[in-house]
This record gives C-alpha cells, structure tokens and sequence, in this order.
C-alpha cells in the first residue's frame, strides 16, 4: 500500500500535546495516514528560522513541521493568503489587497516547502495538497522532479472568472494546478466556475470524467463535498457533557426557544447581515420579542489582518445596539460570545436550539450546518436555517434557504420555523441527516483518495 503524504499549511494530526484530532478533517485524515503509515507535513504555526523538519510520531500518526520566519508569516499567510486570496475567493473584492510583496511571499514559501518536503517523499508516495495556502507547491515538486500521483483540495469557493481576473498573474495562479492530477472542490458550483475560468481564459477543452485538457496536459477535476465524522457527532450529541450542557441550556432559556450561530469571527460568514437580519424579527414581531433568543459563538481568528479587527469592532457595537434597545430586565435578546468551546459542548448546545442559524455570505462548504442537523433528537429536532450561497446549501436541500443580504428573508425564516410543526421538523430534518451520514468525512477522503489512485 502506498503511503499518503497530506501537506496543508498548519498540521491537526495528534501530538503528544494534543493527543486527539480536533475536528472532522482531521479525524479523516489521521485515520488514512495511521493505515497507511503516511505523514502530515506544515508549518507548525511558529515563527523563526526555517530549519530541519520537526517529526513528531503520536498514536501512529507521524506530523512534520517547520518554523517561518517573521517576514514569510506575514507576506505568505498574513498577506497574499488571507488578505488577497481568502477575500477575493470569496466574492469580497473590496476587501482584497493586490501587493507585490504578498505573493513573492507566498510563492517564496512555497519553494521552501517543496525544498524540506521533497527529499522525505518517496517513489510511490501519493501526495495530497490541501487549500489554497498551496496552489502552486505541485508545480514546485514537479520542477524538482517528482513523478508521483499529486492531488490538490480546495477547501474554499473558487470565484467566477470576471472575479479571478482581477488578480495579478490569476493565469500564472491556475496553471500551477495543471502540476496535479486531480484538483477536487467543495461543491459542482465551484467545479462549474473553474470550468469557466479555464475554457474562456486558458482555451481548455472538457473531456469525459472530469477530465480538462490545456496545452498537452490533462488533469482530473472533481466535486468532493467535505462532510463530518457523523457517527462520531450523533453519538457526542448523547455524552455526559453534551447532557449537562442541554440541561444548563433548557434551564437558562426559561421555556424561550433558542436560535445558535457558531462561527469563526470572519467577514465571509456574515454575522453582520445575520445581526441585522435577527434584528428585524424583533422590530416587525414585538409580540414575539421575549419568546426567544440568539446565542452567537465566535472565536475569533486572524488578529493580525485589519479587516478581522474592523468586523469585531462592528460587531460588538451591533450586538450592544440590539440589546441596548430590545432587551427586558429578565432577558436578553442576544448573547454574543467570543470564545470557542469543545465539541461535546457545541453538540449540547446544537441539541438546546430549535433554529440553526448558518447564513455565510460565501462559503466552501460550512460543517456547522452538517454539525447541527447530526446533533438534533430525531424525535423533535430544530430546523437548520442556510444560506443559499453556503456549499452545504447543494446538499441539505431540505433547509430553509435564505438569501443572507436580506433582513427580511432571514426574519421570516426565523418566524417560519419557530411556527413549524414537529411534523413538518421531522420530515426536513431527515432526508438532510441520511446525506450527512452517508456522505461523511470517510467517503469524502475515500472519493478522493480513490480518484487519486487511478492512472
């Protein structure tokens, strides 16, 4: 059996540290790299000079890492990854920086990967590239002379073509991916735009079973939808933890019906547009004001780019606008929380609400929605409220579908499923939990992997 090499820009397999996978990738990903003896390379997250790789082997699992120093950390992921590609993938052009430095960073890092990382690879090693952190480090190994099967992942949307174009050397950006074999994405949408971008800009020609043809190379291209370790969750939704922290849930709403956002503190995920639209359910419905509140989880990340710092500044000040004019001396509409908690406690928490509220402005996939429908009692589950522009929107077909930008959408969706009946719940909820069960993270590496493996 081959060993799989997982290369991504910052490492989940278990440590010593931290003895268990956090989140669904990388409990998928651990598992396939225990099987089949594989390693997980990235950067460790911490600054200083590169040097020799750092193996760490914990539960069968061996993680590789390296230090960057101040400059690349700031020019490659602070920069061109998250302050030119996050925003510009995600339909945000206003928020998107074109500098010069930024994407000499990002590809100066990415040589650096491929110069540790290459001598480590071995002839029938399968090499699996994940987001964009990485586009072209398939190029960089081909270039040093690598023949092994090369696969890419992108975890994020890829933008329509008119969008692309507005970055700087966009076709340099693309043909690096012609480096794979097979360059999978979230979702047919995104599938669909790369087709775009590559038959009108590159004069590419489809072929059958995803294949595109440019030049004289031919590469695989794949809608994979991520999913979850859905077993796993259901059976959390049911732990001691999960328990108690239901039962503190209940207690504290007072018979209220409770509606979650659970998020990372990001422009794309629209908690901006969701305040707002939570907002006019309480101006147009004051009858119903003191019936329900909204918790809102969300950590926040990437401190170091403006555009993180300008959304929580204005998200704070929102949050105390809507309780400032709506809340009661025995409640209040809105609990606004900036700190992760463990997933047995999200799963409790999921369980408690009778709205899922997911209304991304863009997203890749969103395994938020998938965790809240996994975690519903099957005999009175919630009702997942999704945005139409979310990826999970292609496959959880049975949501209340929003558009996110509309005030008025989200505040009638909210009154239509507080009036829904458990009937009506049930038979949402159901179809949504077979997908998620049958199309979990497993499926998803094994669709992947299985497409990888074939010549």
């Amino acid at each position: 059996m081959s060993r799989l090499i997982v290369i991504s820009n910052r490492v989940s397999a278990p440590t010593e540290k931290q003895p268990a996978a956090q989140g669904g990738l990388a409990v998928a990903l651990t598992a396939a790299l225990r099987e089949a003896k594989g390693v997980w390379f990235g950067w460790s997250g911490e600054t200083g000079e590169t040097g020799e790789l750092k193996f760490e082997t914990y539960d069968g699992v061996t993680s590789a890492t390296i230090d960057l120093p101040e400059q690349d950390v700031d020019e490659y992921y602070n920069g061109y990854a998250n302050r030119t590609l996050w925003p510009l993938f995600h339909y945000r052009l206003g928020l998107t920086e074109f500098e010069r430095d930024f994407q000499g960073g990002y590809e100066r890092v990415n040589r650096v990967f491929g110069a540790v990382i290459g001598p480590h690879i071995e002839p029938d090693d399968l090499i699996w590239v994940h987001d964009y952190h990485m586009i072209p480090l398939g190029w960089v190994l081909r270039q040093q002379g690598l023949t092994n099967r090369l696969g890419f992942f992108l975890h994020i949307p890829w933008p329509p073509t008119r969008l692309l174009t507005a970055l700087p050397e966009h076709r340099r950006l693309v043909e690096a991916l012609f480096a794979y074999d097979v360059v999978g994405f979230q979702t047919q949408e995104w599938l669909n735009t790369f087709h775009d971008y590559v038959t009108n800009e590159m004069g590419g020609t489809l072929g059958d079973d995803g294949a595109i043809t440019v030049g004289g190379r031919t590469i695989r291209a794949i809608a994979c939808p991520i999913g979850i370790d859905a077993q796993e969750f259901i059976a959390s939704a049911s732990s001691d933890q999960a328990k108690e922290t239901h039962h503190r849930m209940i207690e504290s709403s007072i018979g209220r019906s409770l509606i979650v956002g659970v998020d990372r503190l990001d422009y794309s995920k629209g908690l901006e547009e969701r305040f707002n639209g939570y907002q006019r359910y309480l101006e147009t419905r004051p009858d119903a004001q003191s019936n329900v509140y909204m918790l809102q989880i969300a950590p926040p990340s990437r401190d170091a780019v403006q555009s993180y710092r300008d959304i929580r500044t204005t998200l704070d000040a929102l949050s105390g606008r809507i309780n400032g004019a709506f809340a009661h001396i025995d409640w209040v509409p809105l609990r606004y929380v900036n700190q992760g908690f463990p997933r047995d406690v999200l799963a409790g928490v999921y369980r408690s609400a009778r709205i899922g509220l997911v209304t991304p402005l863009r997203d890749g996939m969103n395994l938020v929605a998938k965790e809240y429908v996994a975690a519903q009692d099957p005999e009175d589950p919630g009702v997942l409220i999704l945005s139409r522009f979310a990826g999970a929107s292609e496959q959880l077909e049975s949501a209340l579908m929003v558009n996110p930008y509309s005030p008025d959408d989200i505040a009638d969706a909210i009154a239509t499923a507080l009036a829904m009946s458990r009937e009506e719940r049930i038979a949402r909820w159901r179809p949504m939990l077979e997908n998620i069960v049958e199309q979990d993270v497993i499926w998803w590496r094994k669709r992947f992997t299985t497409a990888l493996m074939q010549e």
